[in-house]
């Protein structure tokens, strides 16, 4: 199949599963920013998780470019929920590839508030003068934000790496900002991020693999479950759902990250977005598959 035949048919894929219904109680809001972005808002509170908008393109990462927050992007596609008049009660970085933390910091800094994840984001909001902002996290441990009431559950990375490496691996350890290459952005610890809300629970899964052991066997509302690497991953889905059976699975981190926003659309080679509906109800036919649109496209 050609690239633009396959681009076609993901492309319907996805339009299919964004007329599927998401059932969310009144006055929460939730918004996919791409990759694996999410703003979530209620009563007044906006809660980001890895918030990622100033792209880095493959042309950046081959010249060995720095990567760092984008302030016109960051200010145009992370604004606060409630027409930006919301608070910012948090950001939540599960780890720190930097598809998944380049712009926490940049959050934390405009908003005054704290950012949430491993000893490895600390390290990076420190190289942002931001260390007082950095929590690292306790595994389980509940944060109350506003109305969001959080816990980090201790997860595993996908083995991109023709199914038995983890990409850029280890600990963030870079010493000045001006050595933040893409490259640099080590994943540190990685975790899952259950969050609690109006009567509501999600699970956000920002790589497509898990500890078994440490996934707790707690059911959710609504599991924002990242796609890309789930092929290197055995019984992936078996063993996600068994575990945490969703009512609603809402995939993410399909989207070419290193394609701008407000541009069309572009998807992560051999994602198979089409197939996502099947494999989950091979093993959960209770489950829902529904998407959201990116939020470059709304409006």
């Amino acid at each position: 199949m050609s690239r633009a035949s396959e681009t076609a048919e993901q492309q319907a894929a996805l339009r299919e599963l964004e007329r599927v219904p998401l059932p969310l109680p009144p006055g929460l809001d939730v918004t996919w920013l791409g990759v694996s972005g999410y703003r979530l808002t209620y009563q007044g509170a906006s809660l980001f998780i890895d918030p990622y908008v100033s792209r880095a393109s493959l042309r950046d990462i081959l010249l060995r470019r720095v990567a760092l927050p984008q302030a016109p992007l960051v200010e145009r596609y992370l604004a606060p929920g409630d027409g930006g008049t919301a608070e910012v009660v948090g950001v939540l970085v599960g780890h720190t590839h930097f598809d998944h933390a380049v712009d926490a910091p940049a959050i934390a800094r405009r908003h005054r508030c704290n950012a949430y994840g491993s000893s490895s984001l600390g390290t990076l909001m420190g190289l942002h003068g931001l260390g007082e902002l950095a929590v690292e996290v306790v595994p389980y441990r509940r944060y109350e934000l506003g109305p969001f009431v959080v816990s980090f559950t201790p997860s595993r990375h996908s083995k991109l790496l023709f199914g038995r490496k983890v990409p850029m691996d280890g600990e963030l350890t870079c010493e000045q900002l001006d050595g933040l290459r893409c490259g640099a952005y080590r994943c540190g610890a990685v975790y899952g991020i259950r969050i609690e809300v109006a009567g509501v629970s999600l699970y956000h899964q920002g790589s497509a693999d898990l500890i078994d052991e440490a996934l707790r066997a707690e059911p959710v509302d609504l599991f924002l479950a990242g796609v890309a690497g789930r092929s290197v991953t055995p019984r992936y889905w078996e063993r996600v759902l068994r575990r945490i059976d969703p009512a609603v699975v809402v995939p993410t981190h399909y989207d070419d990250f290193f394609k701008p926003l407000g541009r069309e659309l572009g998807f992560t080679a051999k994602v198979k977005l089409g197939e996502v509906p099947a494999e989950v109800g091979a093993v959960s036919s209770a489950a829902t598959v529904a998407a959201l649109p990116r939020s470059d496209r709304l409006a």
